[in-house]
Parts: structure tokens; sequence; C-alpha cells
């Protein structure tokens, strides 16, 4: 007998059926080994360049941090999973910065806020609409990359 074809459900869809089998605060918070795994950190700033470098800003667009600290580690996962598909960049493990359209970040913004709605919980979700001049002020710290470079490259003349 054949297989029946495989559902695809969306990202609440998802979480209703997580709800529905028990879906409850984790105990354990610590992130399974391999889950949420970030790209090399040189990838990442090749993106994250070509976001804030990206001319001319049309200005329906917009750039967004979208920041989450979620406890269950299914949520956790598909969150970050919607995030990538919807274009997102993943800055860091619960960092994704984005730059999109208001219609498109509307849409983002309410399914998170109906995923954080769909089940008891203390997580936290921060959409933060960032400007180039606010990229230009921030300040990194703990690892060996001068935020300058990223959103201000040097310009060089060779003779």
């Amino acid at each position: 007998m054949a297989k029946p074809p495989k559902k695809s459900y969306d990202l609440k869809a998802k979480i209703e059926k997580l709800k529905a089998a028990g879906l409850h605060r984790s105990e354990d918070a610590q992130r399974p080994s391999g889950a949420d795994d970030l790209a090399p950190l040189p990838d990442r700033i090749k993106l994250i360049l070509g976001i804030l470098q990206e001319n001319p800003i049309k200005s329906t667009h917009m750039n967004y941090l979208i920041m989450y600290d979620i406890e269950n580690n299914k949520v956790r996962r598909l969150v970050s999973t919607y995030l990538e598909k919807k274009g997102c960049v993943r800055v860091q493990k619960s960092v994704f910065l984005v730059h999109s359209d208001h219609k498109k970040f509307d849409e983002i913004k309410e399914t998170l806020a109906e995923i954080n709605d769909a089940y008891e919980n203390d997580d936290s979700i921060i959409l933060v609409p960032m400007n180039i001049s606010d990229a230009r002020s921030m300040k990194l710290i703990g690892k060996n990359v001068d935020i300058s470079r990223i959103v201000d490259p040097p310009n060089t003349v060779f003779l």
C-alpha cells in the first residue's frame, strides 16, 4: 500500500500540534548539541554586510533585529527555521537580522505573536527596527570582529 503524501504545516499549525501533544515548559532549557547550528562567522558577516550596505534602500523597507528567549527546544527550533525561511539572516543563535518591507515584517510579527500566545510560557521575543546609523553605532564584545569594518569598509587606493 502506498504511503499517503506528507502534509505540509505552517508554523502556527506545527505549534498547535505540539500543544495538542502536550507542549509544556522545558525543565531543561539547555540546547541539545547540534541544534540551531550557526554558519561560520565570516559567512554571517558577508550576509549582514549584504543587508546593511545594500543601495538604494526603499523608504518602504527597513532593517530589523529579531531576538528571542524561548525555553522549549522544539518551539525554538521551529521559530528559527521559520525566520530563516522568511529570509532572516542568523546573527547569533537567537538573534536574526532582516531587511524587509513593512507588510512582510508585520506578517512575521503577527506569526511570532500567535506562537507566543499558543501555549503558557515565559518566553520573550523582541523586534527592533534598525537604521544604518544604528548599525554603525553598534559595539561588538567577545569576538575578534571590528564592527566598523562591517558597516564602513575602508576605502583604499593603490598607486
